[in-house]
């Protein structure tokens, strides 16, 4: 069979078949239009005392071929009441076909009653897709305990680099050496959690933002999951993620199938800049993609939460207030958040009443929504509609509908999971409450004049169980479903995911929204890490980033009104704050800061991002550049300098500014803070400023990369926008 080869924006993906099974034998740099040479070139050495064979590094690794690392499919067939039969399948290659740059290829193990079809798509930006079907041949049931998609990685990829992170400091890197062994990180939350790696890149020695080989997955997936690098005696290593299955959660009846979520993968040789815009690519090619205003869809609206302006203290003559103050800012969406429904008065009760509450709101919210619309605004609501409080009316009503590992309700001494924030799971796959989970949402909006929802999930799913047993895997996908089906009825309405923060962060749920709340923290300085590592992935478009109040409610850190506004620039911008609080100087700061929000946020939302590797580590230096052949004179880049501590250096010297047009010039402008702002003294830390600052500077695209500018000695935890015109 020959071998199969696709191939687009600088990657190439080769898979052989001459084991008989599917190999992917190369996934890296395009190898171009020639022919490939017989692929039995490759055939590796057989050393002394191991297996009498050349073992592949197939697409599913197996034990079957002596494959002595984590294999793809575990599992097991149960024949009259016998359990473990059939542990090791041998699937060979029945069919394989490609059109254009997507491939299908069917393995089957006849004897083992298993057929896997494999469907692998590299997208026109670089992007792999990858996902594996199972589907049970045989005449009895088979246990699936594990079906995991994995690809290989060249032995020149040495580093690992993961993310972890927890409450209010989630995607946080760590980096480690690749060892032999299996690094595996697990999640076990029911969701995709704080600590969740968004990415698995392995990469060449000290890979950065803008240079190194870097082999980079993500597992779309919002349950429980694993990923893991995987690295055996003989050099190979293959890096992968499967979802964690619980005890018997899926159990294929003849006929039946299963298919695992889809792993995303992408190969870069500039580094993990070239990882991002292969991420970026697949997001804006999707057809249902937020898209700014310049590529025929909306703009990202500016957004005010009311969160941490008035948290459960609701009353209508101060959020009407609140709403004539975000209006003259130049608020685009109001959102109300928690503590609107009946007998929500703390986080204690209510959560499962999706009702209005008429003691707050006699008149219903209406009078709010159109004091918010009448001001030119769109209004926004806070849902939650996956967990209950048991002190709420359908908790009392319906017991059964709780979510633990007893087959009884914990009204008929069944036992429930320990209380988080004093709530618990609805479950949604019990039919009847995923239909009065959806009838209430659906009420609301169709009540209401409701354009977006924030869709939060503040709680973990531990000891999560339908009818005695473990249903993490149908409550996902009954989630999914509940998401979908809104969608379809409502199509005009935004969702965020919000998950305690940033704890349901994949492209699973991303799917399915329109933005995710990246974390519960608006702390800037904590912000500037947590947003960095998310948008490795995520577009600044889907990523909300908010000004906070100026001493953080979760660190209780203090920072300028710049600082602050200036991390929440590179994303979908808005304000949790009470904003008539903010008066004077600082108003009309940040009613300009608002006025460059829009002036920019289509480049923001549409432009390829940038990170820079400043050798300094208490400086960052990032943005977003326009594609080549800007016209002459308007914003071809907009990036930060961002100073996150005290540097070692009495000042930082020249730093280079990358990813522009070589040939292009540029003049560069430091726009904000501005002198008149009041926060701007507090910026710098220097008796005289380099050369540059006050006018700004005209250099070509390969001068900045190359020899850079000298830039100001900024304080810590302040910064500039830089704004580069094409000349």
């Amino acid at each position: 069979m020959d071998p199969l080869h696709l191939r687009t924006a600088g990657t190439s993906l080769v898979i052989s078949f001459n084991s008989g099974e599917a190999e992917i034998i190369h996934w890296g740099t395009d190898l171009g239009g020639v022919p490939l040479p017989d692929l039995a070139i490759l055939g590796e050495p057989i050393p002394h005392s191991a297996i009498d064979a050349t073992v592949p590094a197939g697409l599913l690794p197996q034990a079957s071929s002596s494959w002595r690392g984590r294999p793809a499919l575990r599992g097991h067939r149960i024949a009259d009441g016998v359990s473990g039969l059939d542990f090791s399948a041998r699937l060979r290659v029945v069919t394989a076909s490609a059109e254009g740059n997507s491939a299908v290829i069917v393995q089957a193990d006849p004897d083992a009653g298993l057929t896997v079809t494999s469907t692998l798509t590299l997208h026109d930006g670089g992007l792999l897709e990858l996902r594996h079907t199972v589907t049970n041949d045989g005449s009895t049931s088979y246990q699936l305990d594990e079906l995991a998609t994995v690809l290989p990685v060249a032995p020149d990829a040495v580093e690992l680099l993961d993310l972890t992170g927890r409450w209010c400091r989630e995607r946080h890197p760590q980096r480690r050496p690749i060892q032999q062994g299996t690094w595996v990180r697990s999640g076990r939350h029911g969701r995709t959690g704080h600590d969740s790696s968004l990415l698995f890149a392995a990469g060449t020695a000290g890979f950065g933002n803008r240079h190194g080989k870097v082999w980079a997955t993500h597992l779309a997936w919002s349950g429980n999951h694993e990923q893991f690098a995987d690295s055996i005696g003989d050099g190979r290593t293959m890096i992968g993620g499967s979802e964690l299955l619980g005890p018997a959660e899926v159990i294929l009846a003849p006929g039946a199938s299963y298919t695992t979520p889809a792993l995303f993968a992408a190969y870069s040789d500039r580094g993990l800049d070239g990882i991002s815009e292969a991420f970026y690519s697949w997001f804006r090619s999707r057809p249902h993609h937020v898209l700014p205003s310049s590529g025929g869809g909306k703009p990202r609206p500016v957004v005010l939460n009311t969160w941490e302006a008035v948290y459960f203290d609701h009353n209508l003559p101060t959020l009407i207030e609140l709403s004539d103050s975000a209006a003259e800012l130049g608020v685009e969406r109001f959102v109300l958040d928690d503590g609107w429904f009946r007998g929500r008065r703390d986080d204690n009760a209510g959560l499962g009443d999706w009702y209005v509450d008429e003691s707050l709101w006699p008149n219903g919210l209406t009078p709010l929504i159109d004091a918010v619309t009448s001001r030119g605004m769109e209004f926004g609501l806070w849902v939650e509609p996956e967990m209950v409080n048991l002190d709420s009316d359908i908790a009392r009503a319906h017991p059964e509908w709780i979510v633990g590992p007893a087959s009884l309700s914990h009204k008929d001494g069944g036992r429930l999971p320990i209380e988080w924030r004093n709530q618990h799971v609805i479950d949604l796959v019990n039919p009847e409450a995923w239909q009065y989970i959806f009838d209430r949402v659906d009420a609301l909006l169709r009540g209401n004049n409701i354009s977006y929802l924030k869709w939060d999930q503040n709680r973990d799913l531990v000891e999560h169980g339908h009818a005695g047993r473990s249903s993490v895997h149908e409550q996902t996908l009954a989630a999914y479903r509940l998401f979908d089906e809104l969608k379809k009825a409502h199509p005009g309405v935004e969702i965020e995911s919000c998950s305690s923060g940033g704890a349901r962060v994949d492209l699973g749920i991303l799917e399915r929204t329109d933005r995710i709340w990246a974390s519960d923290c608006n702390d800037a300085l904590e912000r500037q890490t947590i947003q960095r590592w998310t948008g490795l992935v995520v577009p600044p478009e889907l990523v909300g980033g908010h000004i906070g109040p100026t001493t953080s409610h979760t660190t209780a850190r203090t920072h300028d009104l710049s600082f602050r506004a200036i991390t929440a620039l590179f994303g979908h911008f808005g304000m949790e704050w009470d904003v008539r609080e903010v008066q004077g100087a600082e108003r009309e700061q940040l009613k300009r800061f608002i006025g460059l929000y829009k002036e920019h946020r289509n480049l923001i939302h549409s432009g390829r991002m940038v990170r820079a590797d400043v050798a300094d580590g208490s400086l960052m230096l990032h943005g977003v550049v326009a594609p080549a052949g800007t016209a002459e004179g308007t914003t071809a880049a907009l990036f930060a300098l961002v100073s996150t501590r005290t540097a070692f250096a009495e000042q930082p010297g020249r730093i280079t500014i990358p990813g522009l047009e070589p040939d292009r010039t540029y003049r560069v402008e430091a726009i904000f803070p501005a002198p008149g702002d009041p926060d701007y003294a507090h910026t710098f830390t220097q008796v005289r400023p380099p050369a540059w600052l006050a006018d700004g500077a005209v250099a070509g695209g390969r001068f900045l990369a190359e020899v850079g500018l000298a830039m100001p000695i900024l304080n810590p935890e302040h910064a500039i926008v830089l704004r580069l015109t094409a000349q």
